[in-house]
């Protein structure tokens, strides 16, 4: 008797420490939400090819509303808003993370992406990161512990993804780029860092080109500085969730997929972003009306 209580116990404390862990880790991914100013910075630090011309560092800096749109026990999702030049809103990146996520899609090549199921002893106690592209297809995502050590906090995942908005029109000698991101909290924000390896990839297997650093500094500054794009989400956050339930249902319904980079000559973001611009001056907002017209867009962008 006295070895089974003894058991229980243990196992009692086993489960409040992840509890407390759990909490930690929410707390810490919810910390990044909030009004920031922001610089992106990165530079190529490693040439692989005898040929190779390293390309120009690339840098620039705004402010940056990260609205929580989903808060629930096994799921946080956060929106990226960019204020750019004017007060102008652009809709910037977005994060899901889910707590012990066996169902992780990987990016292959030429916007095709795999559907890859792992075991649940190999997420226990992690979160994956989801990253979205600015018309919420899919960028990169995979599975991590957030670490709470000597008053750090920080999570570390690696994936492959498209190239960046900031090269894909303009470079074409490599197809994927293989990302390391670390998020770690500080005492005046948060930091994105990255170390990257952009490859070409072919039947003959991966070619590194280079790597690349990346250092995106959130630095909180107060929420006043961000009401523009708050007002902005306010206008079209019922847009894109209606965009979300669309992708939920392709996703669910392709394991595997992939889809064209434009069509008549026409990137699938411009033609869902003058919908959503048609949509918040619109009389009425019918959201069955709505996803059927986006459903009907992201269909003729698939292959």
């Amino acid at each position: 008797m006295k070895n089974i209580l003894i058991c229980l116990m243990l196992m009692m404390s086993t489960i409040a420490l992840a509890q407390n862990k759990k909490k930690q880790d929410q707390q810490a991914i919810k910390e990044m939400c909030g009004c920031y100013e922001i610089t992106f910075n990165f530079a190529e630090t490693f040439d692989y090819q005898r040929d190779y011309q390293f390309h120009d560092n690339y840098r620039t800096k705004g402010f940056e509303w990260v609205q929580l749109i989903k808060d629930d026990k096994d799921e946080i999702s956060m929106q990226h808003l960019l204020i750019v030049g004017g007060g102008q809103i652009v809709k910037h990146w977005r994060q899901d993370w889910l707590y012990e996520n066996t169902e992780l899609y990987s990016y292959v090549k030429d916007n095709g992406w795999k559907l890859h199921t792992l075991p649940k002893s190999a997420v226990k106690g992690q979160w994956s990161q989801k990253v979205y592209h600015v018309d919420d297809s899919p960028r990169y995502e995979s599975s991590a512990s957030w670490v709470h050590v000597d008053g750090k906090h920080y999570w570390e995942g690696a994936s492959d993804s498209p190239l960046p908005r900031r090269e894909y029109s303009k470079r074409s000698d490599y197809n994927v780029m293989l990302r390391t991101n670390r998020h770690e909290l500080t005492d005046f924000g948060w930091i994105h860092e990255q170390d990257n390896g952009k490859v070409n990839r072919t039947e003959k297997g991966d070619e590194l080109l280079a790597e690349e650093k990346g250092m995106n500094v959130y630095t909180k500054v107060e929420d006043s500085k961000c009401v523009a794009a708050q007002e902005w989400w306010k206008k079209n956050e019922q847009y894109w969730a209606d965009v979300r339930s669309v992708w939920a249902e392709v996703y669910a319904a392709n394991p595997d997929f992939s889809y064209a980079q434009s069509l008549d000559d026409k990137m699938l973001y411009e033609v869902l972003f003058a919908l959503g611009d048609e949509m918040a001056t619109a009389e009425k907002y019918n959201s069955t009306e709505v996803q059927a017209k986006v459903s009907e867009i992201i269909k003729s962008y698939m292959d």
